[in-house]
């Protein structure tokens, strides 16, 4: 598994990646802009990301217009929709409105800070990553 973490927040990062690395090759991102470029990146190289955590709150790009761009870099690679990277957003914005818009956004996930790291690895299992 290919995993690409989009953090600022050092700690939840770290965590992030102790955690992922278990599973596979873990990069990582501080910011939206960062993710973009990364997941663009991979594509070109042929070797996509199967997992992206992707905070919603950052600097120069927030999580939610990554996650746009990213979904519209896959639709470039002509990636179907629904088979491209599993995005798990990762927020401590746990009203309806901004759930509902992630998912109407095409994420694939979302868990509210702090993280608990049982319900991230039921995705993985969900999403057989793991």
């Amino acid at each position: 598994m290919k995993c690409l973490v989009v953090e600022d927040e050092f700690t939840s990062r770290l965590m992030l990646q102790k955690l992922l690395e278990k599973y596979g090759e873990v990069h990582i991102a501080v910011n939206g802009r960062e993710a973009a470029e990364a997941v663009h990146l991979a594509f070109k190289d042929g070797e996509p990301y199967d997992l992206i955590t992707m905070d919603v709150m950052m600097p120069e790009m927030t999580g939610k217009e990554a996650l746009k761009s990213i979904r519209e870099i896959e639709a470039t690679f002509e990636v179907p929709p629904g088979d491209g990277a599993k995005i798990i957003m990762t927020t401590a914005l746990g009203d309806g409105k901004s759930i509902m818009s992630a998912f109407k956004d095409q994420c694939d996930g979302y868990l509210v800070k702090p993280l608990d790291t049982k319900k991230l690895l039921k995705y993985l299992q969900d999403f057989k990553l793991i």
